[in-house]
C-alpha cells in the first residue's frame, strides 16, 4: 500500500478524503474542480440554497454529457463503417 496517495478533494463545502493511485490525482482534482466551477454557475444562475439540488443538477449534466459522446461516437463508428463499405465496392470493382 506504500504506492497509495491520500489525498483531500473539496466539494460543495465538504471535504472528502481518498486514497488513490498517483494517476488518479490530476483527473480526480479537475473533476472537482469542473464540479465546483459547475455549483457556482448553477448558484449564480439558479438562484439555488440547497447543495443537494445543485449536486443533482451537476451529476445530470455530467451524466448527460457522457451518453452524448456516446451516442457521438456510435454514430462515428456507422459513418466510419459505411465510408470503409463504400472503399471497399469501389476498390472491388476497380480491380475486377
Amino acid at each position: 500500500m506504500g504506492d497509495k496517495l491520500k489525498i483531500k478533494l473539496s466539494i460543495a463545502d465538504r471535504v472528502y478524503p481518498l486514497t488513490i493511485n498517483p494517476d488518479q490525482e490530476e483527473g480526480l482534482r479537475k473533476a472537482a474542480k469542473k464540479i465546483e466551477a459547475m455549483i457556482k454557475q448553477f448558484e449564480q444562475s439558479y438562484a439555488v440554497r440547497d447543495k443537494q439540488d445543485v449536486l443533482a443538477m451537476c451529476a445530470l449534466q455530467f451524466a448527460a454529457q457522457v451518453e452524448q459522446k456516446t451516442i457521438d461516437k456510435d454514430e462515428d463508428m456507422i459513418t466510419v463503417s459505411n465510408r470503409l463499405n463504400e472503399l471497399n465496392d469501389l476498390l472491388h470493382n476497380h480491380l475486377s
